[in-house]
């Protein structure tokens, strides 16, 4: 069918139109396209690291349950050097650190814990392994490093533990007073739910003599 003079005037200016904007039109289709299919590539990509990173987490924390210390430094091992921005990195040194610390090996316990401190993506993480790292420099009469390290900011959700252990630093340090504070201010922060470890503040302090 003839087009009429206006049909045919309006085909001209999309032909006109598309000479000069259907390169650009056509780059960004294909950029779109390309950076969908990159997105979906990078997306299977992080979920493949996960599930590889979750396994090794697994075979450490199985090993250091069995008392494994040669299966629990290789597992540990590949996790740091193959996925250590992963969750699971941070959370196996954590594991290796608590193995070493309650067979004493308080050199080794240190080092796991520094690296969570310097790699982990968590802050929650960070405040645990900075915990955790007051209790072995406690272990190891390093009383002023422990009260630098837990007087350093964290989070509201362990102020209790913080502060309970900046008693036990304090009670080491034969500072009763101070100590006392603590425990008090570890009282007035430990949740309902954790009566056991209310429990154990409230006898610490009792020891001091309230």
């Amino acid at each position: 069918m003839a087009l009429d003079l206006e049909e045919q005037e309006q085909v001209a200016e999309l032909k006109a139109w598309w000479q000069q904007h259907g390169r650009l039109i056509t780059a960004v289709i294909v950029a779109a396209a390309l950076g969908f299919a990159g997105w979906q590539g990078w997306r299977i990509y992080q979920q493949n690291q996960a599930a590889n990173a979750a396994g090794l987490y697994d075979t450490l924390a199985r090993a250091a349950e069995a008392g494994d210390a040669k299966a629990m430094r290789d597992a540990g091992g590949s996790l740091i050097e193959s996925y250590p921005r992963t969750l699971y990195a941070s959370m196996g040194a954590l594991v290796a650190a608590r193995f070493h610390f309650d067979r004493s090996d308080l050199k080794s316990a240190k080092v796991q814990l520094q690296w969570v401190l310097d790699n982990t993506p968590s802050d929650e993480l960070r405040d645990l392994a900075r915990l955790r790292f007051g209790a072995v420099l406690l272990d190891e009469k390093a009383h002023d490093e422990a009260l630098k390290l837990l007087n350093m900011p964290h989070a509201a959700a362990f102020e209790a533990q913080y502060a309970a252990l900046r008693g036990d630093v304090l009670v080491a340090k034969n500072q009763a007073a101070d100590a006392r504070a603590a425990y008090k201010l570890a009282l007035e922060k430990i949740g309902k739910q954790d009566a056991a470890f209310r429990d154990s503040v409230r006898m610490r302090l009792d020891a001091l003599g309230g």
